[in-house]
């Protein structure tokens, strides 16, 4: 058996995992989702570990190397219109939910970034179409590093949470060559995770990883219901606020 640790901010999260999902060196990651079958909807809970709510504001926080880093994740009442054309060569047009999210490091505000989320109806899949990046320096925009759209430069719409999660399940988040390519593979359900924002039950636990990193990088994240991201690596809710 191997047992993994993640050490959130406020606890430490063990986890006991048999050893048959394959390791994700070794994992193949879906990339094809056929989203011309899609019917689009940009706000609801049809899938709850990632709830597109008008209103709802999650803040994480933690320690790394000695830095405290904060990130207030915020579901914004805006959306945007992404269109782009599809595997089969249809013409797809989304009208995507806006996620605000703000990360600070000791105080100081360093990126803001509007990512575009939609939930496929016949599947409950949610969708990750694209964001806009801004990056600070001195309270001053200095770039957009990360920043892609659905339909521009080659770059496809990837899944952010599918509507079942299955175990050993590997895809693609992003799909935009050179600059976003973050997947995911799951590695654990049934989690009950304690946080300073209240205790969550039948939480998942993903492993993140992108072929632009090196091999060694990757990051655990937890996601749970009615919530959405609840732990990044060392980060850990610690604030949740319902929107409606």
């Amino acid at each position: 058996m191997l047992r993994i640790a993640v050490l959130p901010f406020a606890c430490a999260v063990t986890l006991v995992m048999g050893t048959g999902v394959p390791p994700a060196s070794a994992a193949r990651f879906s990339d094809s989702f056929q989203v011309e079958s899609c019917t689009w909807v940009s706000r609801g809970t049809q899938n709850s570990y990632f709830p597109l709510t008008p209103g709802h504001r999650r803040t994480l926080a933690g320690e790394e190397d000695g830095e405290q880093i904060e990130v207030v994740i915020t579901t914004t009442r805006k959306t945007e219109r992404v269109v782009f054309e599809s595997e089969s060569g249809d013409t797809v047009s989304v009208k995507a939910r806006v996620i605000e999210e703000r990360e600070s490091v000791d105080g100081d505000l360093i990126e803001v970034s509007r990512n575009w989320f939609a939930t496929c109806v016949e599947t409950g899949d949610v969708f990750y179409f694209g964001e806009d990046v801004d990056d600070y320096e001195d309270g001053e925009i200095v770039g957009h590093g990360g920043a892609w759209r659905a339909g521009v430069d080659g770059a496809r719409p990837g899944i952010i949470m599918p509507g079942r999660f299955l175990l050993g399940s590997s895809y693609f988040q992003e799909v935009a060559p050179g600059i976003a390519l973050d997947r995911a593979r799951h590695i654990e359900d049934g989690i009950t995770f304690p946080s300073a924002a209240g205790t969550f039950e039948n939480c998942v636990m993903t492993k993140e990883s992108s072929p632009l990193d090196g091999p060694g990088e990757f990051s655990f994240k937890i996601y749970c219901p009615g919530v959405g991201l609840a732990l990044d690596n060392v980060i850990e809710l610690i604030e949740n606020q319902g929107g409606g």
